[in-house]
């Protein structure tokens, strides 16, 4: 467990220094819409890196729902907001790598879903 805390944290810290990255550096570098763009990923970063937070300090999901609710959204965030990252502050182009956001955006929704069905079937019982 110790582990993925260490993980989200550094997640966490991340999300902070590339958001002040972000205001600070890029503001006279990008374009508003890029700029825009990059803000997306901070602030998605950020919102997942709560949730993770919380489910893995939740004590009503056991170890392995953890764990299958921490991979799907880490590895959103790593794809979704890592190629914006990517495209963004390279010279990586959003055409050749058009994929990998919205594949990061189904892992995202992916464990959205999960904690979903987790919730109904808490319900049930």
């Amino acid at each position: 467990m110790f582990k993925n805390l260490t993980i989200i944290s550094l997640l966490g810290l991340l999300s902070v220094i590339l958001g002040a990255f972000g205001a600070h550096a890029l503001e006279d570098k990008l374009t508003v819409e890029a700029l825009d763009s990059y803000e997306t990923a901070v602030r998605y970063q950020m919102y997942h890196v709560i949730i993770l937070l919380i489910i893995n300090l939740y004590s009503g999901f056991s170890a392995k729902q953890k764990k299958i609710a921490s991979y799907l959204f880490i590895i959103g965030i790593l794809f979704f907001s890592g190629s914006i990252y990517c495209i963004q502050l390279t010279s990586i182009t959003a055409k050749s790598i058009w994929f990998i956001t919205p594949l990061g955006g189904l892992f995202l929704i992916l464990g959205w879903g999960y904690l979903v069905a987790l919730f109904i079937k808490k319900a049930k019982k």
